[in-house]
Protein backbone atom coordinates (compact mmCIF):
# COMPACT_ATOMS: atom_id res chain seq x y z
CA UNK A 1 0.00 0.00 0.00
CA UNK A 2 1.27 3.42 -0.92
CA UNK A 3 2.04 5.61 2.43
CA UNK A 4 -0.52 8.22 0.73
CA UNK A 5 -3.25 5.43 1.27
CA UNK A 6 -2.05 4.38 4.47
CA UNK A 7 -2.09 8.02 6.22
CA UNK A 8 -4.89 9.60 7.84
CA UNK A 9 -6.26 12.95 5.83
CA UNK A 10 -8.53 15.65 7.11
CA UNK A 11 -11.86 14.35 8.60
CA UNK A 12 -13.17 11.48 6.37
CA UNK A 13 -16.37 9.31 7.56
CA UNK A 14 -15.60 9.47 11.12
CA UNK A 15 -14.01 8.98 14.23
CA UNK A 16 -13.74 5.47 14.60
CA UNK A 17 -11.46 4.83 11.80
CA UNK A 18 -8.99 8.10 12.33
CA UNK A 19 -5.38 7.09 12.69
CA UNK A 20 -5.83 3.76 11.17
CA UNK A 21 -4.09 2.22 7.94
CA UNK A 22 -5.79 0.83 4.87
CA UNK A 23 -5.37 -2.96 5.25
CA UNK A 24 -7.27 -2.05 9.02
CA UNK A 25 -10.26 0.03 6.92
CA UNK A 26 -10.14 -3.25 4.81
CA UNK A 27 -10.24 -5.67 6.68
CA UNK A 28 -13.30 -4.46 8.06
CA UNK A 29 -15.20 -3.92 5.51
CA UNK A 30 -14.41 -7.71 4.50
CA UNK A 31 -15.70 -8.98 7.75
CA UNK A 32 -18.52 -7.33 7.24
CA UNK A 33 -19.46 -8.15 4.20
CA UNK A 34 -18.34 -12.25 4.37
CA UNK A 35 -21.01 -12.02 7.31
CA UNK A 36 -23.57 -10.93 5.40
CA UNK A 37 -23.07 -12.20 2.33
CA UNK A 38 -24.87 -15.25 2.18
CA UNK A 39 -27.99 -13.58 3.01
CA UNK A 40 -27.59 -11.06 0.30
CA UNK A 41 -27.17 -13.67 -2.14
CA UNK A 42 -30.08 -15.42 -1.26
CA UNK A 43 -32.35 -12.36 -1.54
CA UNK A 44 -30.62 -10.91 -4.55
CA UNK A 45 -30.47 -7.60 -2.38
CA UNK A 46 -28.17 -5.14 -2.04
CA UNK A 47 -25.32 -5.14 0.63
CA UNK A 48 -26.01 -2.09 2.84
CA UNK A 49 -24.23 -3.56 5.84
CA UNK A 50 -21.11 -3.56 3.65
CA UNK A 51 -21.99 0.25 2.16
CA UNK A 52 -22.21 1.41 5.47
CA UNK A 53 -18.80 0.35 6.49
CA UNK A 54 -17.31 1.62 3.13
CA UNK A 55 -18.70 5.14 3.92
CA UNK A 56 -17.52 4.72 8.01
CA UNK A 57 -13.96 3.69 6.92
CA UNK A 58 -13.69 6.70 4.25
CA UNK A 59 -13.15 3.75 1.85
CA UNK A 60 -15.85 5.30 -0.47
CA UNK A 61 -12.81 7.96 -0.37
CA UNK A 62 -10.26 5.60 -1.07
CA UNK A 63 -9.11 7.85 -4.44
CA UNK A 64 -10.29 11.03 -3.37
CA UNK A 65 -7.28 13.33 -3.46
CA UNK A 66 -6.01 14.16 0.24
CA UNK A 67 -6.43 17.97 -0.66
CA UNK A 68 -10.44 17.33 -0.89
CA UNK A 69 -10.21 15.24 2.18
CA UNK A 70 -9.77 11.93 0.98
CA UNK A 71 -7.48 8.91 1.53
CA UNK A 72 -5.58 9.78 -1.66
CA UNK A 73 -5.16 6.39 -2.81
CA UNK A 74 -3.50 5.42 -6.02
CA UNK A 75 -4.90 2.65 -8.14
CA UNK A 76 -2.76 0.01 -6.90
CA UNK A 77 -4.40 0.72 -4.03
CA UNK A 78 -7.64 0.39 -5.73
CA UNK A 79 -6.36 -2.94 -7.34
CA UNK A 80 -5.45 -3.81 -3.51
CA UNK A 81 -8.64 -3.44 -1.97
CA UNK A 82 -10.61 -5.50 -4.51
CA UNK A 83 -8.65 -8.11 -4.33
CA UNK A 84 -9.29 -7.88 -0.61
CA UNK A 85 -12.83 -7.36 -1.08
CA UNK A 86 -13.23 -9.92 -3.75
CA UNK A 87 -12.06 -12.75 -1.28
CA UNK A 88 -15.33 -11.65 0.98
CA UNK A 89 -18.12 -10.89 -2.05
CA UNK A 90 -17.38 -10.17 -5.75
CA UNK A 91 -20.06 -8.08 -5.94
CA UNK A 92 -18.97 -5.79 -3.17
CA UNK A 93 -15.58 -5.89 -5.07
CA UNK A 94 -17.11 -4.14 -8.19
CA UNK A 95 -19.58 -2.20 -6.06
CA UNK A 96 -16.45 -0.28 -4.72
CA UNK A 97 -14.55 -0.43 -8.05
CA UNK A 98 -17.18 1.27 -9.91
CA UNK A 99 -18.08 4.00 -7.43
CA UNK A 100 -13.86 4.62 -7.77
CA UNK A 101 -13.94 4.78 -11.54
CA UNK A 102 -16.74 7.35 -11.04
CA UNK A 103 -14.62 9.27 -8.60
CA UNK A 104 -12.15 9.57 -11.35
CA UNK A 105 -13.83 10.81 -13.82
CA UNK A 106 -15.00 13.66 -11.93
CA UNK A 107 -11.44 14.12 -10.12
CA UNK A 108 -10.25 14.25 -13.73
CA UNK A 109 -12.35 16.04 -15.99
CA UNK A 110 -14.76 17.94 -13.90
CA UNK A 111 -14.58 21.73 -13.76
CA UNK A 112 -13.18 22.99 -10.47
CA UNK A 113 -16.79 23.78 -9.35
CA UNK A 114 -18.29 21.19 -9.38
CA UNK A 115 -14.96 19.08 -8.47
CA UNK A 116 -15.24 21.42 -5.23
CA UNK A 117 -18.79 20.37 -4.16
CA UNK A 118 -18.49 16.59 -4.86
CA UNK A 119 -15.11 15.33 -3.72
CA UNK A 120 -15.38 16.32 -0.29
CA UNK A 121 -18.52 14.66 -0.13
CA UNK A 122 -17.19 11.51 -1.38
CA UNK A 123 -14.28 11.55 1.36
CA UNK A 124 -16.44 11.78 3.80
CA UNK A 125 -18.21 8.91 2.93
CA UNK A 126 -21.75 10.99 2.07
CA UNK A 127 -21.94 10.03 -1.69
CA UNK A 128 -22.13 6.66 -3.00
CA UNK A 129 -21.73 6.99 -6.91
CA UNK A 130 -23.19 4.81 -9.73
CA UNK A 131 -22.98 4.57 -13.30
CA UNK A 132 -25.39 5.11 -15.72
CA UNK A 133 -24.26 3.96 -19.29
CA UNK A 134 -26.40 1.29 -20.69
CA UNK A 135 -29.11 1.72 -22.99
CA UNK A 136 -31.65 -0.72 -24.06
CA UNK A 137 -30.80 -1.96 -27.74
CA UNK A 138 -26.67 -0.90 -27.57
CA UNK A 139 -26.11 -2.66 -24.46
CA UNK A 140 -23.01 -1.32 -22.43
CA UNK A 141 -21.65 0.23 -25.61
CA UNK A 142 -19.74 3.38 -24.13
CA UNK A 143 -18.94 5.41 -26.94
CA UNK A 144 -22.86 6.16 -28.08
CA UNK A 145 -25.87 7.72 -26.77
CA UNK A 146 -30.02 7.38 -27.52
CA UNK A 147 -31.14 9.74 -24.46
CA UNK A 148 -31.03 13.13 -25.53
CA UNK A 149 -30.00 15.64 -22.88
CA UNK A 150 -31.81 19.18 -23.14
CA UNK A 151 -31.76 22.44 -21.97
CA UNK A 152 -29.81 25.72 -21.99
CA UNK A 153 -27.03 27.66 -20.46
CA UNK A 154 -28.54 27.23 -16.89
CA UNK A 155 -30.22 23.71 -16.50
CA UNK A 156 -30.38 20.21 -18.34
CA UNK A 157 -33.01 18.19 -18.39
CA UNK A 158 -32.68 14.74 -18.09
CA UNK A 159 -35.36 11.65 -19.16
CA UNK A 160 -33.01 8.24 -19.19
CA UNK A 161 -33.74 4.87 -19.00
CA UNK A 162 -30.81 2.25 -18.24
CA UNK A 163 -31.69 -1.27 -18.59
CA UNK A 164 -28.90 -2.37 -15.95
CA UNK A 165 -27.83 0.34 -13.02
CA UNK A 166 -25.29 -1.34 -10.62
CA UNK A 167 -26.21 -0.16 -6.91
CA UNK A 168 -28.45 2.71 -8.33
CA UNK A 169 -31.30 2.08 -5.95
CA UNK A 170 -28.94 3.27 -2.90
CA UNK A 171 -26.77 5.46 -4.89
CA UNK A 172 -26.28 9.08 -3.68
CA UNK A 173 -25.71 10.35 -7.04
CA UNK A 174 -24.97 9.41 -10.70
CA UNK A 175 -23.34 9.92 -13.58
CA UNK A 176 -25.30 9.55 -16.80
CA UNK A 177 -24.00 9.13 -20.36
CA UNK A 178 -26.42 11.29 -22.64
CA UNK A 179 -26.19 12.56 -26.66
CA UNK A 180 -25.00 15.64 -26.24
CA UNK A 181 -27.46 18.43 -26.72
CA UNK A 182 -27.73 19.60 -30.58
CA UNK A 183 -25.67 16.62 -31.11
CA UNK A 184 -25.53 15.18 -34.84
CA UNK A 185 -24.76 12.12 -34.25
CA UNK A 186 -25.25 9.04 -31.32
CA UNK A 187 -21.29 9.22 -30.89
CA UNK A 188 -21.37 12.97 -29.50
CA UNK A 189 -21.85 11.94 -26.13
CA UNK A 190 -22.07 14.09 -22.73
CA UNK A 191 -21.37 12.71 -18.82
CA UNK A 192 -23.81 14.39 -16.15
CA UNK A 193 -24.17 14.39 -12.85
CA UNK A 194 -26.91 14.19 -10.64
CA UNK A 195 -28.00 13.80 -7.29
CA UNK A 196 -30.57 12.04 -6.22
CA UNK A 197 -32.41 14.30 -4.86
CA UNK A 198 -32.66 16.29 -8.48
CA UNK A 199 -33.92 13.32 -9.88
CA UNK A 200 -37.16 11.11 -9.67
CA UNK A 201 -35.78 7.67 -9.66
CA UNK A 202 -38.20 4.65 -10.97
CA UNK A 203 -37.05 1.35 -10.74
CA UNK A 204 -38.38 -0.82 -12.94
CA UNK A 205 -38.79 -5.05 -12.53
CA UNK A 206 -36.64 -7.04 -10.41
CA UNK A 207 -33.05 -9.00 -10.31
CA UNK A 208 -32.93 -12.11 -9.81
CA UNK A 209 -29.69 -13.31 -11.82
CA UNK A 210 -28.14 -16.35 -11.61
CA UNK A 211 -24.37 -14.79 -9.89
CA UNK A 212 -23.66 -11.09 -8.83
CA UNK A 213 -26.73 -11.25 -7.14
CA UNK A 214 -25.85 -8.91 -4.17
CA UNK A 215 -24.78 -5.93 -7.25
CA UNK A 216 -28.92 -5.22 -7.21
CA UNK A 217 -28.32 -4.04 -10.60
CA UNK A 218 -31.83 -3.11 -11.37
CA UNK A 219 -33.11 -1.24 -14.10
CA UNK A 220 -33.84 2.34 -13.90
CA UNK A 221 -35.76 5.23 -15.28
CA UNK A 222 -34.23 9.09 -13.91
CA UNK A 223 -35.91 11.78 -14.72
CA UNK A 224 -35.26 15.31 -13.91
CA UNK A 225 -33.07 19.14 -14.30
CA UNK A 226 -29.82 19.48 -12.73
CA UNK A 227 -27.92 22.81 -13.26
CA UNK A 228 -25.80 23.29 -16.99
CA UNK A 229 -22.63 23.54 -14.65
CA UNK A 230 -22.93 19.69 -13.73
CA UNK A 231 -21.54 18.36 -16.95
CA UNK A 232 -18.20 16.64 -16.42
CA UNK A 233 -15.76 17.40 -19.30
CA UNK A 234 -17.25 18.88 -22.24
CA UNK A 235 -20.22 18.36 -24.24
CA UNK A 236 -20.00 15.31 -26.88
CA UNK A 237 -16.41 14.88 -25.67
CA UNK A 238 -16.98 11.94 -23.16
CA UNK A 239 -14.71 9.31 -25.59
CA UNK A 240 -11.84 11.26 -24.06
CA UNK A 241 -13.33 10.34 -20.48
CA UNK A 242 -14.27 6.43 -21.89
CA UNK A 243 -10.66 6.77 -22.87
CA UNK A 244 -8.72 7.68 -19.85
CA UNK A 245 -10.78 6.26 -17.18
CA UNK A 246 -13.45 4.31 -17.88
CA UNK A 247 -11.98 1.79 -20.25
CA UNK A 248 -8.77 1.46 -18.18
CA UNK A 249 -10.27 1.97 -14.73
CA UNK A 250 -13.25 -0.72 -15.44
CA UNK A 251 -10.82 -3.57 -17.04
CA UNK A 252 -8.42 -3.67 -14.12
CA UNK A 253 -10.58 -2.62 -11.15
CA UNK A 254 -13.18 -5.69 -12.51
CA UNK A 255 -10.26 -8.19 -13.18
CA UNK A 256 -9.06 -7.56 -9.51
CA UNK A 257 -12.24 -8.12 -8.00
CA UNK A 258 -12.76 -11.45 -10.16
CA UNK A 259 -8.71 -12.62 -8.84
CA UNK A 260 -10.05 -11.58 -5.75
CA UNK A 261 -12.81 -13.97 -5.78
CA UNK A 262 -10.99 -16.68 -7.25
CA UNK A 263 -8.19 -16.27 -4.52
CA UNK A 264 -10.61 -16.70 -2.36
CA UNK A 265 -12.13 -20.01 -3.35
CA UNK A 266 -8.45 -21.11 -3.92
CA UNK A 267 -7.81 -20.21 -0.26
CA UNK A 268 -10.84 -22.33 1.16
CA UNK A 269 -10.24 -24.71 -0.36
CA UNK A 270 -6.68 -25.29 0.63
CA UNK A 271 -7.50 -24.40 4.34
CA UNK A 272 -10.28 -27.02 4.30
CA UNK A 273 -7.77 -29.97 2.35
CA UNK A 274 -5.18 -28.59 5.12
CA UNK A 275 -7.34 -29.18 8.05
CA UNK A 276 -7.22 -32.32 10.17
CA UNK A 277 -11.01 -33.29 8.43
CA UNK A 278 -9.74 -32.51 5.34
CA UNK A 279 -6.37 -34.71 5.81
CA UNK A 280 -8.66 -37.69 7.08
CA UNK A 281 -11.11 -37.26 3.72
CA UNK A 282 -8.32 -36.08 0.98
CA UNK A 283 -5.42 -38.17 -0.32
CA UNK A 284 -2.91 -34.96 0.14
CA UNK A 285 -0.71 -37.23 -2.47
CA UNK A 286 -3.24 -37.57 -5.03
CA UNK A 287 -1.44 -36.71 -8.36
CA UNK A 288 -4.70 -35.57 -9.83
CA UNK A 289 -5.98 -33.19 -6.70
CA UNK A 290 -2.14 -31.81 -6.98
CA UNK A 291 -2.34 -31.36 -10.42
CA UNK A 292 -5.82 -29.40 -10.10
CA UNK A 293 -4.06 -27.57 -7.03
CA UNK A 294 -1.08 -26.67 -9.10
CA UNK A 295 -3.69 -25.57 -12.06
CA UNK A 296 -6.11 -23.70 -10.87
CA UNK A 297 -2.83 -21.45 -8.71
CA UNK A 298 -1.16 -21.01 -12.11
CA UNK A 299 -4.35 -19.52 -13.56
CA UNK A 300 -4.01 -16.85 -10.67
CA UNK A 301 -0.45 -16.35 -11.03
CA UNK A 302 -1.15 -15.70 -14.46
CA UNK A 303 -3.84 -13.35 -14.07
CA UNK A 304 -2.35 -11.19 -11.41
CA UNK A 305 1.14 -10.70 -13.32
CA UNK A 306 -0.77 -9.49 -16.35
CA UNK A 307 -2.88 -7.51 -13.64
CA UNK A 308 0.30 -5.33 -12.37
CA UNK A 309 1.71 -4.89 -15.87
CA UNK A 310 -1.29 -3.68 -17.03
CA UNK A 311 -1.60 -1.31 -13.57
CA UNK A 312 2.00 -0.34 -14.47
CA UNK A 313 1.89 0.35 -18.23
CA UNK A 314 -1.37 2.79 -17.53
CA UNK A 315 0.29 4.32 -14.80
CA UNK A 316 3.39 5.60 -17.04
CA UNK A 317 1.87 5.92 -20.38
CA UNK A 318 -0.09 9.19 -21.55
CA UNK A 319 -1.30 7.98 -24.36
CA UNK A 320 -3.94 5.27 -23.81
CA UNK A 321 -5.38 5.18 -27.11
CA UNK A 322 -2.41 3.67 -28.62
CA UNK A 323 -3.16 0.33 -30.22
CA UNK A 324 -0.84 -1.94 -28.06
CA UNK A 325 -1.94 -0.44 -24.92
CA UNK A 326 -5.46 -0.60 -26.11
CA UNK A 327 -4.72 -4.46 -26.95
CA UNK A 328 -3.09 -5.00 -23.53
CA UNK A 329 -6.54 -3.60 -21.37
CA UNK A 330 -8.14 -5.96 -23.63
CA UNK A 331 -6.49 -8.40 -23.11
CA UNK A 332 -6.18 -8.69 -19.44
CA UNK A 333 -10.38 -8.21 -19.41
CA UNK A 334 -10.39 -10.96 -21.21
CA UNK A 335 -7.61 -13.33 -19.46
CA UNK A 336 -9.25 -12.09 -16.33
CA UNK A 337 -12.69 -13.13 -16.92
CA UNK A 338 -11.76 -16.44 -18.68
CA UNK A 339 -8.77 -17.43 -16.38
CA UNK A 340 -10.27 -16.61 -12.76
CA UNK A 341 -13.69 -18.87 -13.39
CA UNK A 342 -11.71 -21.72 -15.26
CA UNK A 343 -9.69 -21.78 -11.98
CA UNK A 344 -12.59 -22.06 -9.51
CA UNK A 345 -14.09 -24.97 -12.08
CA UNK A 346 -10.45 -26.81 -11.48
CA UNK A 347 -11.21 -26.43 -7.78
CA UNK A 348 -14.62 -28.00 -8.25
CA UNK A 349 -13.19 -30.89 -9.97
CA UNK A 350 -10.51 -30.98 -7.43
CA UNK A 351 -13.13 -31.21 -4.13
CA UNK A 352 -15.78 -33.32 -6.06
CA UNK A 353 -19.56 -32.66 -5.35
CA UNK A 354 -19.71 -32.41 -1.50
CA UNK A 355 -17.11 -29.60 -0.83
CA UNK A 356 -17.44 -27.84 -4.77
CA UNK A 357 -20.96 -28.43 -5.81
CA UNK A 358 -23.18 -27.78 -2.44
CA UNK A 359 -24.53 -24.39 -1.66
CA UNK A 360 -23.82 -25.24 2.05
CA UNK A 361 -20.35 -26.00 1.31
CA UNK A 362 -17.90 -24.08 3.28
CA UNK A 363 -15.19 -23.43 0.34
CA UNK A 364 -18.47 -21.30 -1.31
CA UNK A 365 -16.86 -22.80 -4.80
CA UNK A 366 -20.76 -22.88 -6.14
CA UNK A 367 -21.51 -19.04 -5.14
CA UNK A 368 -17.68 -18.02 -7.31
CA UNK A 369 -18.49 -19.79 -9.82
CA UNK A 370 -21.49 -18.34 -10.28
CA UNK A 371 -20.34 -14.87 -9.34
CA UNK A 372 -17.48 -15.36 -11.76
CA UNK A 373 -19.30 -16.27 -14.83
CA UNK A 374 -20.62 -13.12 -15.35
CA UNK A 375 -17.29 -11.47 -15.71
CA UNK A 376 -17.30 -12.75 -19.83
CA UNK A 377 -20.41 -11.40 -20.01
CA UNK A 378 -19.64 -8.17 -18.53
CA UNK A 379 -18.64 -5.69 -21.74
CA UNK A 380 -18.90 -8.93 -23.74
CA UNK A 381 -15.37 -10.77 -24.84
CA UNK A 382 -16.99 -11.25 -27.99
CA UNK A 383 -16.68 -7.36 -28.73
CA UNK A 384 -13.50 -7.03 -26.98
CA UNK A 385 -12.36 -9.58 -30.00
CA UNK A 386 -14.10 -7.72 -32.59
CA UNK A 387 -12.40 -4.76 -31.07
CA UNK A 388 -8.77 -6.36 -31.05
CA UNK A 389 -8.73 -7.86 -34.15
CA UNK A 390 -9.12 -3.89 -35.74
CA UNK A 391 -6.61 -2.65 -33.26
CA UNK A 392 -4.10 -5.99 -34.08
CA UNK A 393 -4.61 -4.87 -37.97
CA UNK A 394 -3.45 -1.16 -37.02
CA UNK A 395 -0.26 -2.84 -35.22
CA UNK A 396 1.36 -3.96 -38.27
CA UNK A 397 4.89 -4.38 -35.92
CA UNK A 398 3.17 -6.18 -32.90
CA UNK A 399 4.63 -3.23 -30.84
CA UNK A 400 3.57 -4.99 -26.78
CA UNK A 401 3.18 -2.74 -23.63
Amino acid sequence: MSAAAQAVHRETAGDTFQGQSLEERVRHVAAVTAEHAPRHDRDADFPVEALAALRETGLLGLTVPGDHGGLGGTVSDLLDVCIELGRADMSVAMILGMHCQQVAAVAGHAAPRLRDELLPRIAAGRLYLASVTTEAGKGGHLLTAESELRGDSTHLAIDRFAPIVTGGTHADGFLITVRAPDASSPSQVSLVYADRDQLTVEQSGVWNPMGMRASHSVALRLTGSVPAHQVVGEHGRFSRIAGEVFGPLAHLAWSAAWLGTAAGALARVVGMLRSPAGRRRFDLGSELLLGRLSAARQKLDTVHALLRHTEQVVRHTTELSVPRVQLLLNALKITASEQCHAAVEELVAAVGLRDGYLKDSGTRLELALRDLRSAPLNYSNDRLHQADGRLTLLDAEVRLA
